[in-house]
């Protein structure tokens, strides 16, 4: 096999993946080189980051204006890097606008494509599976009912699995956890994890933190709340948002490390839809799910998208395992309400994580990095 491999992440689940499936590529060709884009996760694993995905982490069509000075360089630098230095594979992580004008491009130079992660293509806009199917020489889907919905439409799609089989692993007990980041264990500890994106902190951490505020002042019991930081998030972004005003009201630590180990020893969380809602479902944890966008892009969605469900965890169960708070419905009142039910209501409970396994059931079994590998190598061809 001749050449480097382009790997393409613009999200920070989209640059853990793509470093599982970079390991995964060298288990089987260890000589192999990469570069592309994405962020520390694909630079830890050995790839030449050409531009930091994290100047283009946004979600929304209006969002997307304002980036569009950063979409255009990332383009260019990496489009002339593929001419330049020719890979034998592009591999497209998700992030579906960007990639397939750089799939495009690699298409007319005939450098295979793997895509890894399709686009949402089920929800809105299906018109792009023809031009995936059109452009991309072989795609690996993670969701259970994707592969189908490709297949009826006439485009090869593979299920591997979900990746994060792999690498939702927890290291410490509840116990152990508490110990280490000295938090009482009989204390109710409850997850704010507001997205990973800078966009997402600013619509959606000052309603979790006055929520967690209403929380603490109307129940006697002492909450812990714990915010996880995203590697695209600093504690700069939290502190613009809020955070240090509420700390005198509110029992708030920002955990940096041990990820998995703080999600499952929560009793509950408030969560941005996202991936971090299958992380949550993996380990079993309750969790309250929130959505908010420009009202620009919300109405737009409601014209174009066409899917009951907004959370990967409904979407899979294929019915109304979490709560969902859309827009409006995401404020601290309802938020709280949500919350309480979990922490205080042993039914809800355990109703919630009786649904929660169904979806850890749907997902299928781990190895989705080793079955990814296995598709892209099968279409690496000499330059």
């Amino acid at each position: 096999m001749n050449g480097p491999v382009m790997i393409v992440a613009g999200e920070a689940s989209g640059d853990l993946h793509g470093a599982h499936l970079v390991k995964a590529m060298r288990r089987h060709e260890p000589d192999l080189v990469f570069y592309g884009m994405g962020g520390v996760e694909l630079t830890a694993a050995g790839v030449e980051l050409l531009y930091d995905a994290k100047k283009l982490a946004v979600v929304g069509a209006f969002e997307v204006l304002a980036h569009l000075p950063d979409i255009i360089t990332a383009q260019r630098i990496l489009k002339k890097r593929m001419k330049e230095d020719r890979p034998c594979l592009l591999v497209l992580i998700d992030f579906p606008d960007f990639n397939l004008m750089l799939a495009k491009k690699a298409k007319k130079l005939g450098i295979p494509i793997f895509y890894y992660i399709s686009p949402q293509v089920w929800a809105w806009r299906s018109g792009r599976v023809k031009t995936i199917g059109r452009l991309v020489d072989r795609i690996g889907v993670i969701l259970p009912f994707e592969e189908q919905f490709y297949r009826d439409r006439g485009v090869q799609a593979h299920y591997v699995g979900h990746p994060l089989l792999d690498s939702v692993k927890v290291e410490m007990s509840r116990d152990a956890f508490c110990r280490r980041y000295e938090i009482d264990p009989d204390h109710k500890i409850v997850g704010l994890l507001p997205g990973s994106r800078k966009k997402e902190i600013s619509a959606l951490l000052p309603t979790f933190l006055e929520a967690a505020k209403r929380m603490q002042q109307k129940y006697q019991k002492h909450i812990v709340f714990l915010i996880s930081l995203a590697s695209t998030i600093t504690e700069e972004d939290l502190q613009e948002n809020g955070l240090d005003a509420y700390r005198q009201f509110v029992d708030i630590r920002i955990v940096r490390q041990n990820r998995y180990d703080m999600m499952a020893a929560c009793d509950a969380v408030v969560a941005a839809s996202g991936t971090v809602t299958l992380e949550l479902a993996i380990l079993n944890t309750p969790m309250v799910v929130v959505y908010k966008v420009s009202p620009q892009t919300y109405y737009l969605g409601k014209l174009l998208i066409k899917i009951t469900y907004f959370s990967l965890v409904n979407l899979i169960a294929e019915a109304p395992v979490v709560p969902e708070l859309l827009q409006d419905q995401g404020n601290p009142g309802s938020i709280e309400v949500e919350l309480a039910f979990l922490l205080f209501d042993e039914y809800t409970r355990h109703k919630m994580q009786e649904g929660l396994s169904l979806v850890r059931q749907r997902l299928g079994e781990p190895g989705a990095s080793e079955n990814a590998a296995r598709l892209a190598l099968q279409i690496m061809k000499p330059s």
